[in-house]
């Protein structure tokens, strides 16, 4: 009773104290302004170059940034720690180089970074009271950039789910539809960048960057581990690297999400974060495949588990075709099975049996259900659970959940090392795969279906295979939005029949709704090998030019 009672008073402190702080911004309340709509609207090197010439103060551009989080946390509850008036202080006291390649610009950080005088909650209750005097090593890197802290944006407790919901802080929203999830891990971050944020940082270890660009409407790329700096942050799971976790950068458009990514490894991380590899921004890479004619481009359709959904294969289809009207090539690939990947790295995600996170909760807290769901299935006695495993697949004949559910139990260390070894032989097969077949890139979905209604993922929990397959490979990848669901065009066939579908294929589908989603946004995955960013967000940029007239469009601020 005790750790409950505790639990609800340090969610409704911090409650109480974001409200507090929220208000206090009186600089920052009342509708946008054109100077609001200007700086919003302009290219970062635009407002980079104002700042370093005295043209622009950081501390206006601070208000404007300011004034969209305000509104921001309005409609969707993005926001969790509110750092404007330290933020003002940083600028003035020095702590912000004025000089670097991000002099100035407003930057929103995912709930697990470390800020010095802040906590860092990760959701956890148990985690409040945390803060320390010191910046962890990530943000003094985004400081001697130039970047200015101004808030920190809502998770999913746990970490591990496609929505963005604890207690401490409430549920984040959809800023296109508040009955959906923004996405998670880094939902909170992905609203605030579609209601108008310049750019963030997230971590992804199963989609956790992407899938939330993909449900909000903004861009993000997923890093391939060693590099983008990883230290000064929490998380639910410290130790797990059976699959690791990358952080990696997100913004509204594809220009910022470039032009933040450059910058930062120009400013040379490997000196911030021992585990970074010394490895300089290549613009001759970037340069490369902006010119390159004629592209091959292999097209992923279906992951095997869950084929997409219309909304998510009419957007795959838009790009197909804007690309062929340029000449480009698409190529029907036909690679490794990616239910093998899914195999292999759920269990290894989950390999301690759920213990890690669980161990972070108290009396009373607040489950996501998705994880609630792994949790369960981890510790449901095996005899029990061999008997569901021999139902499903003999009895409901559905190959695809069973060969998920059979081996899913805490892993001794023998078997986790058994793992890690057959998750590098399923590397080498796709670095085969991939040399024999010759494609420049993948285009895939971000995932079975758009955003996810609240409380889907006790659902959808296991349909996370399009981008969780490049975590298990460490390969690069991008998402872009492409265009909206239209109730009009991406209704199910008449003939659908659920039942048919496996037990994946199932949780995901009884979410998808066209006409409940009508609106929601809508993107694709564009993938590259391991360490391939300046190649990724090149082609990116081909896509979104490639789109013209198609491309997708922003939330109105106001």
């Amino acid at each position: 009773m005790t750790s409950y009672f505790q639990h609800k008073r340090d969610c409704r402190f911090k409650q109480e104290e974001r409200q507090r702080r929220l208000l206090g911004l009186t600089h920052c309340q009342g509708p946008f302004t054109s100077f609001d709509k200007e700086v919003i609207d302009r290219p970062i090197e635009g407002l980079v170059q104002d700042v370093k010439n005295g043209v622009l103060k950081p501390v206006d551009i601070l208000r404007t940034y300011g004034r969209v989080a305000v509104k921001a946390q309005e409609k969707t509850n993005c926001v969790t720690e509110i750092m404007v008036p330290e933020a003002e202080e940083w600028i003035k006291n020095g702590s912000i180089n004025l000089k670097g390649p991000l002099a100035g610009i407003p930057i929103s950080l995912k709930d697990t970074v470390v800020v010095g005088g802040f906590d860092t909650t990760v959701g956890f209750s148990s985690f409040v009271g945390t803060k320390g005097t010191q910046d962890g090593a990530m943000v003094r890197l985004f400081k001697d950039a130039g970047a200015v802290p101004y808030v920190k944006t809502n998770v999913p407790i746990t970490l591990l789910s496609f929505e963005s919901t604890n207690d401490v802080w409430g549920r984040a929203k959809n800023p296109h539809n508040n009955k959906y999830s923004p996405g998670g891990s880094t939902g909170g971050e992905a609203a605030l960048l579609a209601l108008g944020g310049r750019i963030g940082i997230g971590s992804d270890v199963a989609g956790s960057v992407r899938a939330p660009a993909h449900f909000s409407g903004i861009y993000s790329l997923r890093c391939a581990t060693g590099r983008w700096p990883k230290l000064g942050v929490l998380t639910s799971m410290p130790g797990q690297e059976g699959v690791p976790s990358v952080f990696s950068p997100m913004a509204r458009t594809l220009n910022d999400l470039t032009y933040f990514s450059r910058s930062i490894i120009e400013m040379q991380p490997w000196k911030y974060d021992p585990s970074v590899h010394t490895l300089p921004w290549r613009s001759d890479i970037g340069k490369e495949y902006a010119a390159k004619s004629k592209l091959r481009v292999g097209v992923l359709r279906t992951d095997g588990v869950v084929d997409p959904s219309p909304a998510c294969a009419r957007a795959m289809k838009m790009v197909e075709v804007a690309l062929k009207a340029e000449g480009h090539e698409i190529v029907e690939i036909d690679p490794p099975s990616p239910y093998e990947g899914l195999q292999i790295g759920s269990q290894l995600l989950n390999a301690d049996g759920c213990q890690m996170f669980r161990s972070f909760f108290r009396t009373g807290e607040w489950n996501d259900p998705g994880s609630a769901q792994m949790e369960w299935m981890m510790n449901l006695p095996r005899p029990f659970k061999y008997l569901y495993y021999l139902w499903v697949k003999y009895i409901r004949r559905d190959d695809i959940w069973a060969g998920l559910v059979r081996d899913w139990h805490p892993k001794s260390a023998f078997e986790n090392w058994q793992l890690v070894a057959k998750r590098e032989a399923y590397r080498v097969k796709w670095f085969e795969w991939w040399n024999s077949a010759n494609v420049d890139f993948l285009l895939t979905p971000p995932n079975a279906t758009p955003a996810v209604p609240h409380d889907g993922m006790k659902d959808a929990v296991s349909s996370c295979g399009y981008t969780f397959l490049f975590n298990i490979l460490d390969y690069t990848a991008g998402i872009l939005p492409v265009t909206h669901v239209d109730k009009s065009l991406d209704q199910l066939p008449k003939d659908f029949k659920i039942k048919k579908l496996n037990g994946v294929a199932q949780g995901a589908y009884k979410l998808y709704n066209a006409d409940a989603m009508h609106g929601l946004p809508v993107g694709v995955q564009i993938v590259g090998r391991r360490l391939e960013e300046e190649k990724v967000l090149a082609i990116m940029k081909r896509v979104e030019d490639s789109l013209g007239d198609n491309q997708y469009k922003h939330l109105d601020l106001d």
